[in-house]
């Protein structure tokens, strides 16, 4: 299961290009925090504080609690966008998740045994077709990744889902 990340929010008033442009130069994110049949909300991030949770890479299958107003959230990041030149966060959208909520959420998949395959050392070469799974499950069981042994692949097999043991929920 993946850990839960704590991050503060601060509310914020107004939507629209300018009022993101405006929050972007105080160093802030402009994000949103919507789902869970409440109203949505207009949130800012402080960059320095989110920038290391997404550069991880399994961003968008970790678990937030958001501190807005004295207020916790628990959310889960539904999208990132980036600025395309410079490659910096220009905005975040957040899940609202409610008590037993079910979603879908794509998990890493981790591939290990690469190195040592028969198939490599006869000369093949590994083609990751997907790096990520996407999950039915709740908050409580996310995994981290998914674990795919390929120690034992000849040249021409494949992994399929169906052969990947997953975790219960």
């Amino acid at each position: 299961m993946s850990k839960i990340v704590q991050l503060k929010a601060a509310p914020r008033a107004r939507a629209g290009k300018g009022a993101s442009r405006a929050v972007r130069r105080e160093g802030l994110v402009p994000g949103v925090v919507y789902g869970d049949k409440k109203e949505p909300q207009l949130i800012s991030l402080v960059y320095r504080d989110l920038d290391p949770h997404v550069q991880t890479g399994r961003f968008l299958a970790t678990l937030i609690d958001l501190e807005v107003d004295g207020k916790t959230v628990r959310a889960i990041p539904r999208d990132v966008q980036f600025e395309p030149v410079r490659d910096f966060i220009v905005h975040v959208d957040f899940l609202r998740l409610g008590k037993d909520a079910r979603f879908i959420v794509d998990v890493p998949v981790h591939f290990s045994g690469q190195e040592g395959a028969p198939g490599v050392k006869a000369g093949g070469a590994f083609n990751f077709v997907s790096h990520a799974v996407p999950l039915y499950c709740t908050a409580d069981v996310i995994p981290d990744q998914i674990e795919v042994d390929c120690s034992a692949m000849q040249i021409g097999q494949s992994v399929h889902l169906s052969q990947i043991q997953l975790p219960e929920g």
